[in-house]
């Protein structure tokens, strides 16, 4: 089918401005110029809220009785009836005052929250699904009730049959005779892990102890922190960016266990549908693990830190040596990138390496399956760190992109993402060999226009920022030019993304942690007994070019470049993927699956099964068929094969190719294997 574009949405300027009409400047916000200086400025952003009134349903009420003809009894239904007049203006006048009051309480609650003297977090507690009826109650004459209503709704949405399908799969396979075998560990994508403050003493900014082993990000914690606490939300969860880790005074960790990613918030699942039906086949935290972890920082600074990999491969050696068996891994997103990460760091050799030995991987791992992920990595990373763009842009669920779309201005986003080096590692890898050049790219259609390798194209040009068109590797050298030039030393520093064309440079790349995380520069382990699963989402429009314009007022926007409005056509420019991912970064699948491919040195097996977006019409999350980037987590079929690989019977499940993705790949050339 052929490209298509998104509507243009129109750009809200009100988010760049307080209520005063001063422009909001994020926190080290970049100096707008074309070479801007590495240093970063403090400001205060303003706090930002919203707030939106519904309409109140009313019904007639049903009355039953018997009627008379009785003239007697005409004088008492007058009266009856003028009673009732008198009653309806009444009420409707009570109605003109609620709506009244509501107005001015709405109007206080936006006036109190743009100043931040609210209430007390410690007085809000922790918000639940359970009890945010009684809390809205209880507070609507103090906070923005519209904010409020909207993300009940979305949660509410998301909740409609969270219940309903529970544990469906796992009885249905444990009745046929499926049994625990293999211990599980499942590596959650970006931003799915939930974050929690460990600071335990006050800063000048902000009161830390508020925190302690609160969310700030994936709970209720979170959006309620950005509504009352904007300032310390921000201070909290945005790492320092000439260290890439915590800011001084600060200290956030990832969740631990497997409620760590179950859910994102209460009712919107992540990995609990997988969690329930492993548990049918009798698997227990015994035998199943969430390998969590700070998804904001880079790999290495992942070991450096918090011994993220150390632990994991602790947690291996210990699953063989206490239940006799090799471990099956999950990898969602970037999760699946990260584990690729692991298997290189477990067999080098070096300080802060695994110090494995060449055989680790095959005598420890017994299947990789690779859900969804971004190997490639995803043409919408870059446009997030270039100019904020969330909407559908990084893998959010819905409620997490209507907080950050809610309270923070495209700036201010960009900068924080930014300090994330975790985010820049899923950055487009290949070059024009996988991503096109300005003529054609792999995955342009036949009849297209222009080719999907005019990733940036510029409406107008202004100056030297909008001078020509941009592929998806010149987009990345255009990026370090518009961000601070710490960004550009902490992605370099461990991220590469090029590509090795001969054995040789992938055999030099073993020792180098730059490569580590595309495995177009680094080969798979030589193991030639671990099975590799790619299980992927098709037939769902993904983001994959873009029409930018230069802002005119960069003063007031922050930013030099932003994805155009208005025009009278669409700026976002849709080929294939699952919604989230492009389809094109599956690509590595096929190559490793390829007879003789120079990086599957050890022909480790590869099953591919690609599946069709079929979301049922009015569940929320596609119901059992969804192939949605997230919701595929819950998808029947999916759960089905992670049951068999587990239970030791991944050889029943067969390869299934739904797009074109096949012939794609054989087309893409990287060099002799």
């Amino acid at each position: 089918m052929p490209p298509r574009r998104r509507r243009a949405k129109k750009q809200n300027r009100a988010e760049e401005t307080d209520a005063n009409g001063a422009v909001a400047e994020p926190v080290g916000a970049v100096p707008v110029q074309e070479s801007p200086s590495p240093s970063d400025r403090d400001s205060t952003p303003p706090a930002s809220s919203s707030s939106s009134s519904g309409k109140k349903k009313s019904g007639k009420k049903h009355r039953s009785g018997t009627s008379s003809s009785d003239p007697a009894d005409a004088p008492s239904k007058d009266k009856s009836s003028r009673e009732k007049k008198t009653e309806k203006k009444l009420s409707q006048s009570r109605r003109v005052t609620f709506f009244l009051g509501a107005l001015i309480g709405i109007a206080l609650a936006w006036y109190f929250a743009a100043n931040q003297q609210l209430v007390s977090l410690e007085a809000l507690g922790d918000l639940n699904l359970d009890s945010l009826p009684k809390f809205m109650e209880d507070m609507r004459d103090m906070l923005p009730i519209g904010m409020l209503k909207e993300a009940s709704d979305i949660q509410k949405k998301e909740q409609s049959k969270a219940k309903s399908e529970s544990f469906a799969v796992g009885k249905a396979m444990y009745e046929e005779g499926y049994r625990a075998m293999h211990p599980v560990v499942m590596v959650p994508g970006v931003i799915s892990t939930g974050l929690e403050s460990w600071s335990v003493k006050d800063t000048k900014e902000c009161g830390c102890e508020t925190y302690f082993r609160r969310r700030l990000w994936g709970s209720w914690s979170m959006l309620r922190s950005m509504l009352l606490d904007k300032n310390c939300w921000l201070k909290h969860i945005t790492l320092d960016p000439h260290t890439g880790l915590d800011p001084e005074g600060y200290k956030i960790r990832a969740a631990d266990g497997l409620d760590a990613a179950d859910f994102f918030i209460t009712g919107y699942w992540i990995w609990n549908k997988i969690l329930e039906n492993l548990a049918a086949l009798a698997y227990d935290p015994n035998t199943m693990y969430s390998a969590a972890y700070d998804w904001r920082l880079s790999y290495m600074d992942l070991e450096r830190r918090d011994g993220y990999f150390s632990k994991l491969k602790m947690l291996v050696e210990d699953n063989k040596r206490r239940l006799g068996q090799k471990t099956v891994f999950l990898g969602h997103s970037m999760g699946s990138q990260v584990f690729f990460y692991f298997l290189k760091w477990a067999e080098a050799t070096g300080e802060h390496y695994g110090n494995g030995g060449p055989n680790w991987v095959n005598d420890h791992i017994d299947s990789f399956v690779d859900i969804a992920g971004t190997m490639l990595g995803t043409p919408k990373a870059i446009v997030a760190l270039l100019s904020g763009e969330m909407k559908d842009t990084v893998q959010l669920n819905a409620l997490a992109v209507y907080g950050l779309e809610k309270f923070f201005s495209r700036a201010e986003r960009a900068y924080m993402l930014r300090t994330f080096p975790g985010v820049a590692s899923m950055l487009p890898k290949g070059g024009d060999a996988i991503w096109g050049d300005l003529l054609s790219a792999p995955d342009d259609f036949g009849h297209q226009n222009i080719s999907f390798g005019n990733f940036i194209q510029f409406r107008d040009t202004m100056s030297t920022l909008s001078s020509k068109n941009l592929t998806v590797a010149e987009s990345i050298d255009y990026l370090f030019t518009q961000a601070p030039g710490w960004f550009q030393n902490r992605v370099l520093e461990n991220y590469s993304h090029g590509l090795a064309r001969t054995r040789k440079e992938l055999e030099a790349n073993n020792q180098d942690h730059t490569k580590w995380a595309n495995p177009l520069e680094a080969a798979l382990p030589y193991a030639p007994d671990m099975k590799i699963y790619c299980f992927y989402g098709v037939g769902k429009e993904t983001e994959r070019a873009y029409v930018y314009q230069e802002e005119k007022d960069k003063d007031l926007v922050k930013l030099n470049v932003t994805i155009a409005g208005g025009g009278g056509y669409d700026p976002v420019i849709m080929g294939e993927g699952d919604g989230t991912v492009s389809l094109i970064t599956h690509a590595m699948c096929h190559k490793w699956r390829e007879e003789g491919s120079k990086f599957n040195p050890g022909g480790s097996r590869v099953r591919i099964v690609e599946m069709l977006h079929e979301p049922e019409r009015f569940d929320p999350r596609g119901g059992e068929k969804s192939a949605d980037h997230v919701d595929i987590l819950g998808r029947a079929e999916l759960n089905e094969m992670i049951l068999r690989i587990a239970a030791g019977k991944g050889e029943e499940i067969e390869d299934r190719f739904v797009s074109r993705l096949r012939d794609i790949a054989k087309g893409i050339d990287l060099g002799p294997n």
